[in-house]
């Protein structure tokens, strides 16, 4: 991308450009938001994910409501308020350009109305980028993701891309693969017009 400003790649248009050849940004202890395209990355198959056997149970008789989009700004203010976080101001405002054209999710976990967990992420046709994800409650973020990957499954995408490895992801059945593999998903996402 031939744009010298950075603040001209947080423009909308231009930050789905990135997101759609697999960039992502995060802005580093300075504030400076840098875009990383990782040669390793890491997927949540969507043809191929495990629930673990202890979270459906705890699911099953969580008081938990679930909702899509309503508080999406919500989410992404409690992902950000860490003490060391990724998640700028700047970056934020940028979130907002995207909320408006509509390419920018939240799954959102309810107790006693009270948000108490939650996660973010981007999509672009069949592709959904993974963010970040909190939770107030023990299990909450966990749910989230389940939630996520059952809806993403419903609605046709092909791609679930969480970026890198963790234990936490490592339950549902994430796994690493090369960058060319991560191009070919890619591809097939964008020949899959879906609405989240």
């Amino acid at each position: 991308m031939d744009l010298l400003d950075p603040k001209d790649l947080l423009k909308p248009r231009n930050m789905l450009r990135l997101y759609s050849i697999g960039a992502f940004p995060m802005a580093d202890e300075n504030g400076q938001i840098n875009w990383y395209l990782p040669e390793i990355r890491t997927i949540i198959p969507l043809d191929n994910y495990n629930v673990p056997r202890s979270l459906r149970k705890f699911m099953e008789k969580a008081d938990f409501k679930y909702e899509f989009d309503k508080n999406i700004l919500g989410v992404i203010r409690v992902c950000a308020s860490r003490e060391h976080t990724w998640i700028s101001e700047e970056l934020i405002e940028a979130y907002k350009g995207l909320i408006d054209t509509g390419n920018i999710h939240s799954v959102e976990v309810y107790q006693k109305n009270k948000l108490v967990g939650g996660l973010y992420g981007v999509t672009y046709k069949g592709a959904f980028f993974g963010e970040s994800m909190f939770s107030k409650v023990s299990q909450a973020s966990k749910s989230a993701l389940v939630i996520l990957i059952k809806h993403l499954k419903k609605q046709g995408f092909v791609l679930l891309d969480v970026q890198f490895q963790t234990e936490h992801l490592k339950m549902f059945g994430a796994t690493e693969i090369s960058f060319k593999e991560f191009e070919n998903l890619l591809e097939k996402a964008y020949e899959r017009d879906v609405m989240f």
